[in-house]
């Protein structure tokens, strides 16, 4: 039974069972109001919760970026959207100017302002209309071309204003040289910062980190009238990096407060930036290394181009896209910084307009990949440096992107390396004749800058407008750096770079009397040649019509002939060089008549023959060069195109190694350089072995007279070349050749004229070098080399008097050839009756054995040849490398150009011809069975002078018409 609980409590089964008896309504009403209660709370907070959750998922997390940062980055994204623009308002103070540079007047000047006269047409101005020098006075002040015009009186001006008279000569811009390499090389080549060699795209390098200001070529540059450059790495990278425009005053010699790269700018604000590129055989070369790394081909240079621009692309687009989220959002709230890359930077300016490229490219396929390029990631290239095939596809330069690029050429420094074996002379002209800018280069120091104008003269020569070839080294390269608005022409506003010349600059031989850079002289004490008054040349029109070659049988006539070359009589007796109403008459390549000849020009009249009308002729003999590659080698770095080195040990024959019918050949003959004398080497000048005579006309070597002389002369080598792994230094090589010398002297043996292998031995040649009947030849620049050369002379001479004991002198027949220091021991090397033959007449410090030459006014009272003359040596003029044959008539008209009265023009003729002779012992009937004459329309010693015919060669007279 179950126990009842106190108080009436209820069991656990009473409490636990369920009850029959229903609750009362309100009771239940009351539970649900209840549980609707709970679950709005459940759902409010549920409500509340999840807004709370939404809330901190979108919450802006705490940024641990610099704020200063971010603003300064944005900041960076309006330099990055400039764009640069030629500044047009007036400046009233060169910001390159140096304060206490005073005032300067310059007096009673033959200006060439760089433009043609205002209301001049675009088209007359292109034909060379409205374009002249004009009488007027130039006054600088603050680094700026002032005023320009006559008569400016002194008392207007400043009272410490300093006062040049220019006495009516010639006054140019200063010359601009769009590609140089100045600097970044030093003095003698003993180191070099031209290329960044760690990779092939290095755009990120520049060279102003290279750029050594002190080099001495920054002087003698300048003393070429040159004031300001484009300073480029060099051509081994497809993208070789950033470039600088930089003028040549330096230090306070010049007028500058300080010695440093940055004072070189020649715009301190760097509106421009510029890069090199490169296309071509360098990089592919370079870089190129099958199985590893390219390229090694042009396409693999195409596809890094491409590559690499891409690269720059993609950092553009992104730079972008975050400088237009700043510029929406506020740099404050960007969640990252602009992108910043040194590797990619300037490549990305290059795609926003900020850099002028400058590009490396010969080739037609080069050409033409590069200018896709361009379209297809749309920048500009500005010109195209080398570029010798661009004459021939104006229509593809005018198709890249932005606008038609430029070419800066050499006038005809060709046919060095494929890239330029197709290449022409008058490139300028055919370009020009298709609206495409030609500008004339050094690529220095591949051709020295100080003479970067000379090219531009040769330009003119071979058929470019005169206005045209002066603005290719003043007012377009100017236009083409972005800075025409202030250099390049002579005008008020412009920075007073100027240049005072002694005369014509497009003239053989023109040198500055003064050079100005913003407004400062350049010279203290500068030398001036003594030369007649100068006067502007007139533009000789005549020039632009290009002549062809044809081969003439029979008679020929010309008339016009105003100079002959003395000793010439065929008719007519005469002594006089300059002759008047006279005509040269040929028959079969014979000349038959110098003089009025009546009779036989009736002759020739009556066989129909031509007569050629010239207006200056000149008629001279042919041309020699001495001692170059010329028939031994046609494509310089091409091996397979070379008859090849000379041996260590032992000497070769060129004659057995000729190779005629190369376009070498064929350009030094069509420049009335006939005959050569070519020894064994690979390397201009500095040759090895047994020289040959032959005529550059001539087919092959078996045709008649084509090789007037077997063995000319022994040559040896006593340059920096001579150093090597058998000859370990300069007095080594002086040494060995002593020893040989005297071991021939005491050789008793007797030379033959029987056909044995020892008739070929080198001691066979150095019997007959001591036995006077043939010449020694020895290349060497240093004037202690030179001494030695001397003394070795002496040395020989002596051991052949005590050998033979004869009461004759000996006959010890020696040349130097190279030279450039031999002024220092011209009275010596006269004493010792040793002939000079200069190569190059014109040397620079490219080696350190021509540290000391003369590099000319008005840096050095004359150069090297002056000297000679003066003390009695017998001199010629050779050349360093095989293309500069076809100038050696215009090298001797520089040397008579400067000689300041040492030389007659037949004397100059004969520094590339009968001196040369003279010095090997060549006597005339050793060269010709018949004399040999070249007839010229002007004279071949200045610019513009060309040869109208050539005779003597097979019976033949070959006339350009």
């Amino acid at each position: 039974m179950e126990k009842r609980l106190p108080d009436d409590l209820p069991t656990y089964r009473d409490a636990t069972t369920p009850s029959s008896v229903p609750l009362p309504t309100w009771i239940n009403r009351r539970r649900r109001r209840r549980g609707f209660r709970v679950l709005a709370t459940a759902c409010l907070v549920f409500l509340a919760f999840s807004a709370y959750q939404i809330a901190n998922n979108t919450r802006k997390p705490t940024s641990t970026l610099s704020i200063q940062r971010l603003h300064q980055d944005h900041a960076v994204c309006a330099a990055l959207r400039r764009k640069p623009a030629q500044v047009s308002a007036a400046r009233d103070h060169n910001k390159r100017w140096v304060k206490g540079t005073k005032p300067l007047l310059i007096r009673n000047a033959t200006v060439w302002t760089g433009e043609p006269a205002a209301g001049t047409s675009e088209s007359d101005a292109r034909t060379g209309k409205g374009w002249s020098w004009i009488l007027s006075d130039v006054f600088v002040d603050k680094g700026l071309i002032v005023d320009l015009r006559p008569s400016i009186s002194p008392r207007s001006l400043p009272s410490d204003t300093s006062i040049f008279e220019a006495h009516g000569r010639l006054l140019t811009a200063g010359i601009v040289d769009m590609h140089s390499h100045a600097g970044l090389s030093s003095e003698g080549g003993l180191q070099d910062d031209t290329n960044e060699m760690s990779a092939d795209i290095t755009p990120y390098v520049r060279s102003i980190d290279g750029v050594d200001p002190l080099q001495p070529e920054m002087e003698y540059i300048k003393s070429g009238g040159v004031t300001t450059s484009l300073f480029l790495p060099g051509s081994g990278n497809n993208m070789g990096g950033e470039a600088y425009v930089l003028k040549f005053a330096v230090g306070e010699k010049n007028g500058r407060e300080e010695i440093s790269q940055q004072d070189l700018y020649a715009d301190p604000d760097r509106n421009w930036r510029y890069m090199k590129m490169a296309c071509g055989e360098n990089p592919k070369r370079v870089y190129g290394k099958v199985g590893e790394h390219g390229p090694v081909s042009r396409l693999g240079e195409a596809w890094e181009f491409r590559h690499a621009l891409e690269q720059a692309q993609k950092y553009v687009r992104e730079q972008d896209d975050w400088c237009t989220s700043a510029d929406a959002m506020g740099a404050e709230n960007m969640a990252t910084y602009l992108k910043q890359d040194l590797q990619w930077e300037s490549l990305g300016a290059v795609l926003r307009g900020q850099v002028r490229i400058n590009t490396h490219c010969y080739t037609i396929p080069d050409l033409e990949a590069f200018v896709r390029h361009t379209n297809e990631f749309k920048f500009r290239v500005y010109a195209f440096h080398h570029a010798h095939q661009t004459f021939l596809v104006p229509e593809v330069l005018k198709r890249a992107y932005g606008g038609t690029p430029a070419a800066a050429l050499f006038a005809d420094n060709m046919y060095y390396k494929v890239e330029a074996y197709t290449a022409s002379e008058r490139a300028g002209a055919h370009l020009y004749a298709h609206n495409i800018t030609p500008t004339y280069v050094s690529d220095n120091p591949v051709l020295n800058s100080q003479h970067v104008v000379f090219e531009a003269a040769k330009a003119y020569g071979n058929g470019l407008p005169y206005h045209a070839a002066l603005a290719g080294v003043t007012s377009a390269p100017a236009d083409l750096l972005g800075l025409g608005d202030r250099i390049g022409k002579i005008k008020t506003g412009f920075d007073a770079d100027i240049v005072v010349w002694d005369s014509d600059p497009l003239t053989a031989g023109a040198a500055p009397v003064q050079v100005w850079i913003d407004g400062a002289a350049q010279f203290k004490d500068p030398y001036e040649l003594n030369k007649s008054d100068p006067e502007p040349i007139t533009p000789n029109t005549n020039l632009a019509s290009e002549l062809e070659m044809t081969s003439v049988p029979g008679s020929v006539v010309f008339a016009g002939i105003s100079y002959a070359y003395p000793g010439i009589s065929r008719g007519k007796s005469h002594k006089e060089q300059h002759v008047d109403n006279t005509s040269a008459v040929f028959h079969n390549g014979k000349l038959i008549c110098l003089g009025t000849c009546t009779g036989e020009i009736e002759a020739a009249r009556s066989t129909n023959a031509p007569v050629v009308q010239l207006e200056n002729g000149h008629l001279t003999p042919p041309l020699t060069a001495f001692s170059t590659t010329l028939g031994l080698a046609e494509i310089d770095s091409e091996p397979d195109t070379h008859d090849g080195p000379p041996p260590n040990d032992g000497i070769t024959r060129a004659t057995d190694g000729l190779l005629f019918g190369g376009k070498q050949l064929a350009h030094a003959y069509a420049h009335g350089v006939t005959r050569a004398i070519s020894a064994p080497n690979e390397n201009g000048f500095e040759a090895k072995g047994v020289s040959v005579g032959f005529r550059t006309g001539a087919k092959h070597v078996l045709e008649e007279n084509a090789v007037w002389a077997d063995e000319v002369a022994l040559h040896y080598v006593l340059t920096l070349a001579a150093k090597g792994k058998t000859t370990v230094s300069i007095s080594a090589a002086i040494a060995n050749l002593r020893g040989k010398l005297l071991d021939a002297v005491n050789d008793n043996s007797t030379v033959t004229d029987v056909p044995t292998k020892d008739v070929y031995a080198e001691k066979t040649y150095l019997k007959r070098v001591v036995n006077g009947t043939l010449p020694l030849v020895l290349a060497a620049h240093s004037a202690d080399t030179i001494a030695s050369i001397i003394r070795l002379k002496s040395t020989i001479e002596h051991a052949i008097s005590k050998a033979t004991s004869s009461p004759d002198e000996p006959n010890l027949r020696l040349v130097v050839i190279g030279a450039a220091e031999a002024h220092l021991v011209a009275t010596e090397l006269a004493a010792a009756k040793i002939a000079v033959i200069l190569a190059p007449l014109q040397p620079h410090q490219g080696s350190w054995d021509q540290k000391r030459c003369l590099t000319g006014a008005p840096l050095t009272n004359g150069t090297t040849i002056n000297w000679l003359l003066d003390a009695g040596v017998l001199v010629g003029i050779s050349v360093e490398e095989t293309w500069e044959t076809r100038d050696l008539g215009l090298l001797a008209g520089i040397a008579y150009a400067n000689s300041e009265g040492r030389l007659e023009l037949n004397q100059s003729l004969d520094l590339v011809g009968k001196n040369v002779h003279k010095a090997l012992g060549i006597h005339k009937a050793d060269v010709s069975n018949s004399e040999e004459w070249v007839v010229w329309e002007g004279s071949p010693l200045e610019i513009g002078g060309r040869v109208r015919a050539i005779s003597g060669l097979g019976g033949r007279m070959d006339v350009w018409q």
